[in-house]
């Protein structure tokens, strides 16, 4: 009897079919169907090709950051995976799902950068590219988890989960949310 390939669910319990709700994001949030987190892809080598590694896996490697965490991916994803039963416990969905809303919610539309003419360095509004978005909103989930859980009886998962579902729900409970208000509100006022 000929073996079926299966479709790989992430840690044996979850699927990857999620739907993408925000158009300019679908090339970049990848959904690539995988067992782990852990593929040791070489996603850097070029420009714009971490577009390509599964959106689990980039927030796993966010994790990896101050010195003491450098290169501790196995920690990582065992937190990942801590933190993916609580939100599928508390939100009885699946936690890819409410990841990637995170995502789509914590990006910042528009940012300010500097500009500057003959010594004289003013602010201007931009828009925020959709790759960055994503780097962005990955970026301020994790740091706003690492924040909560820093001198505090939460173990780091459940800060992580926490996190993940208030910017879900965007919610201004969530640090993520709270600093893309503050940078999109910097950037109004420098149109």
């Amino acid at each position: 009897m000929p073996i079926k390939a299966q479709t790989p669910k992430l840690f044996r319990k979850w699927t990857s079919d999620v739907d993408v709700s925000d158009l300019s994001l679908t090339d970049y949030i990848s959904k690539k169907p995988v067992f782990m987190p852990h593929t040791a892809g070489r996603y850097n080598k070029k420009r714009f090709r971490k577009a390509q590694c599964p959106i689990v896996e980039r927030l796993t490697n966010s994790l990896m950051y101050h010195g003491r965490n450098n290169g501790k991916k196995l920690m990582a994803v065992r937190h990942i995976k801590a933190c993916f039963e609580i939100i599928a416990l508390l939100t009885e969905q699946n936690p890819l799902q409410v990841l990637v809303e995170a995502i789509i919610k914590a990006g910042p539309r528009e940012d300010s950068t500097r500009v500057g003419t003959a010594g004289v360095v003013r602010r201007q509004s931009v828009d925020v590219s959709p790759l960055r978005r994503v780097n962005q909103a990955i970026y301020l989930i994790t740091t706003g988890a690492r924040e909560a859980a820093f001198r505090t009886i939460k173990t780091f998962p459940e800060c992580l989960a926490d996190e993940i579902m208030n910017a879900a729900k965007g919610s201004s409970n969530s640090f993520a949310i709270k600093k893309k208000d503050k940078i999109k509100r910097v950037a109004k006022a420098n149109r």
